[in-house]
């Protein structure tokens, strides 16, 4: 099982609405994408200040390798992570992603 953890600096502009925007179409992935089993999202607790301007994000939980590179590959998500991009602060450098293989 992978969790795909992606966290995201927002530019700050970008409201609320429109992360929970964003968050909505990731969600409606679920069921569309081979082997997406479910994306969770939100703003980060923040019981401890160590999220260094990365004060949101989303964990999509795939079956495995073959799920994740579906995902990667649709158009959906290809739109979708277009905007996340734009959202957030740097373009790219405003993304961290971090891939656990739980396997």
């Amino acid at each position: 099982m992978i969790h795909h953890c992606v966290f995201i600096h927002f530019r700050p502009e970008i409201t609320e609405a429109a992360k929970q925007g964003l968050w909505d179409e990731l969600r409606a992935l679920v069921g569309e994408v081979p082997g997406l089993r479910e994306v969770r999202a939100g703003a980060n607790a923040r019981y401890e200040d160590l999220d260094h301007g990365f004060a949101d994000g989303f964990i999509a939980v795939f079956d495995g390798p073959q799920g994740l590179a579906a995902y990667q590959a649709h158009p959906a998500h290809q739109a979708t992570g277009a905007k996340l991009v734009q959202a957030a602060q740097g373009g790219l450098q405003g993304l961290m992603v971090f891939d656990l293989d739980l396997a």
